[in-house]
């Protein structure tokens, strides 16, 4: 796989939209390109290595265009580690991503609460992680560059960015700490309780890979859940694929909102 070669064919298409904010869209969020303006769309299938979505709420395409000034990419869509077992599927997208031009990585994903307050339809960004899987996707590689330094790797100035934004337009923004299962089942309530001893706010089966991967490849990281249901245990709804969509649409509203308006400061 040649990612010099998937840049240059991105590029050749991108209209001069030279991208500086990479977005990662996450399960029943991918309205968020409905805003960019003057949009260039490519499939998954049509970029060497880039991985199929296979995920519903994943679309599995690359958009370039334009938001509030600033040039971004956005990766609609992400395969997740409990697809096909290997860690490191989101290598090559954001690997590319980087070689575009992007300095900022945006995470997005659905996640289920373990704060009381942050309930289903709301929005939380991520302040550090768990990995409970014990697994990376920087497994096999052969560089000094490996041991990747993970502290402040949800960057703090970014994070101030999202909080003053999410002032100036009423939103309630909760904060916390994520904790990666690798899925494809939904955690058990004994899980729940344990994620919440050692510190976890939110849990989900995606994010962590991504995060790994894109500091490693110098980028500045930010992350926002989706919260589409309270962790197992927490409540009587019983945890479904169909609920996390049906809530994040809830959510989106906010979310688009923070974005929109960290791209209107990034310009």
């Amino acid at each position: 796989m040649n990612i010099t070669k998937t840049v240059e064919l991105i590029q050749s298409r991108s209209k001069g939209l030279k991208p500086k904010i990479g977005i990662i869209l996450g399960s029943g969020l991918g309205s968020f390109v409905d805003v960019l303006e003057h949009p260039i769309s490519f499939s998954y299938d049509d970029l060497d290595g880039f991985p199929a979505a296979g995920v519903s709420g994943h679309e599995g395409k690359l958009y370039l265009g334009n938001v509030k000034g600033t040039d971004i990419a956005i990766l609609q869509g992400r395969v997740h580690y409990y697809e096909s077992g290997i860690p490191d599927e989101m290598l090559i997208p954001i690997r590319t991503l980087a070689g575009l031009g992007c300095e900022t990585l945006i995470l997005t994903n659905a996640a289920g609460s373990l704060v009381e307050e942050a309930t289903p339809g709301s929005v939380m960004l991520l302040t550090d992680h768990i990995n409970f899987t014990g697994v990376s996707p920087l497994f096999g590689e052969k560089e000094i560059s490996r041991f990747v330094d993970m502290v402040d790797a949800y960057d703090p100035a970014i994070r101030l960015t999202f909080h003053k934004i999410a002032e100036d337009n009423g939103i309630k923004l909760h904060e916390g700490v994520y904790m990666w299962f690798c899925g494809p089942n939904f955690e058990t309530p004994a899980e729940i309780r344990a994620a919440r001893i050692m510190g976890a706010d939110a849990v989900g089966m995606s994010i962590v890979p991504e995060v790994i991967l894109a500091r490693h490849a110098g980028l500045n990281v930010a992350a926002l859940s989706v919260i589409t249901n309270m962790a197992a245990g927490m409540d009587n709804e019983v945890l479904s694929h169909k609920q996390t969509m049906e809530n994040a649409n809830i959510g989106v509203k906010d979310l688009k909102s923070l974005l929109v308006g960290f791209l209107e400061s990034y310009s």
